[in-house]
């Protein structure tokens, strides 16, 4: 039985319907497989490493010092109760710079000079008491033991004597030991106690930097002590005066590093020069004269990858990226120190590393920065167009 014609037109019309929504479908198929076929090309910045050239420059801030800094601190313990210098005081060799109560010191010395006086007395008493022994056994009244006793009670009686001489010396040293004078002429660097303080003996008082050489303390990361020796010369330059330049030599470097910052003191000397006074700020200018040059790149260049650290280095033939595994030196006020993994000519991805994939198709966009591969802590970028 045919059917009716509005049946007829519904059913044309559905078919029509699902035929569109098949040639949709398909279209948008196509469309997201041409997407996916087109290859995404990321815009990035980078820096170029350049030649190594003369060697690395070092340069370390530190602050001017006397060679020799005296602690000094009383002899004996007591109560300071006048303290005569203040910081940046000149002091001479004997002058006095405290004072500590010396009450009982005193009354120790008067002590100690009765017993000498008593001593003294028992000293004669058995010296009458042997020479009355000796003529009784020249007359052979007394016997050999009674002259050896008295000799002995004798002998006794000076030693006692002689043990409190010493004693009252001491007692009159302790009395000395209460007033704190220099040893050496200088200027008072620091003052650790003040009147009505107790302090003991050894506790340093006063700080006197002694007057002669002048050194700069610097202190140095591992990476770089091996390049200070004993007796390098190196330029010593200072904030004050910035024409201020002075030779200096590395007096000393020291065998261990500090535990809290892990790094080396190196002690440099000056030559005397009036304008160099102590506390000023100056900066030691070195040369490192490195087997392998350190290379710098850009804080932001720097990325991790399986728990190392890696920069993205961009092939000039294929405009295409790969990770590669560097070694950092240490991080400068400019950027990072590289000591492995780079070579001159690199093109380094300088910001975006989170975005970068391997084999990464890049434009570079904008300038070129080329970073010198001996640049030093203030060393900056060349722009290369």
């Amino acid at each position: 039985m045919p059917l009716p014609v509005q049946t007829r037109s519904r059913f044309a019309f559905s078919g029509k319907m699902a035929l569109l929504a098949v040639i949709s479908v398909v279209l948008a198929a196509c469309s997201e497989e041409a997407e996916e076929a087109k290859p995404v090309v990321r815009p990035v910045k980078v820096v170029e490493i350049g030649d190594a050239g003369e060697a690395r420059q070092m340069n370390y801030s530190g602050v001017v010092r006397a060679r020799t800094e005296m602690n000094l601190g009383f002899r004996v313990n007591g109560k300071i109760t006048e303290r005569l210098v203040n910081v940046g005081d000149r002091v001479k060799s004997g002058d006095l710079l405290a004072r500590i109560d010396a009450t009982d010191y005193d009354l120790s010395v008067k002590s100690a000079a009765a017993n000498l006086e008593a001593s003294e007395r028992q000293v004669e008493t058995t010296a009458l008491v042997r020479a009355r022994a000796e003529q009784l056994f020249a007359r052979k009244v007394a016997s050999q033991a009674q002259l050896d006793q008295a000799t002995l009670g004798h002998n006794q009686a000076v030693a006692t004597r002689d043990a409190a001489s010493s004693a009252l010396s001491q007692a009159k040293n302790q009395v000395t030991y209460t007033e704190l004078v220099a040893d050496r002429s200088g200027i008072v660097a620091a003052i650790a106690a003040d009147v009505g303080q107790v302090v003991g003996s050894g506790t340093p008082v006063a700080t006197v930097a002694a007057d002669g050489e002048k050194e700069v303390l610097i202190a140095v990361p591992e990476v770089d002590v091996a390049n200070f020796k004993p007796g390098m010369a190196v330029k010593a330059g200072f904030w004050s005066d910035q024409g201020l330049m002075l030779d200096g030599k590395v007096r000393e470097v020291a065998g261990s590093a500090e535990q809290p910052s892990r790094t080396f003191a190196v002690r440099v000397s000056l030559p005397n020069d009036p304008r160099v006074l102590l506390g000023m700020t100056a900066t030691i200018l070195a040369s490192a004269d490195d087997a392998e040059r350190h290379m710098s790149v850009p804080l932001s260049a720097l990325a991790q990858k399986d728990g190392g650290t890696t920069v993205w280095v961009v092939d000039r033939d294929s405009q295409t990226v790969k990770s590669r595994t560097i070694t950092v030196a240490d991080f400068t006020g400019e950027g990072v120190r590289v000591i492995g993994g780079l070579k001159s000519g690199d093109l380094v991805v300088a910001a975006g590393t989170q975005f970068m994939t391997e084999d990464l198709k890049v434009a570079i966009s904008g300038d070129v920065v080329r970073q010198s591969a001996a640049t030093d802590k203030t060393a900056a970028a060349e722009i290369v167009r």
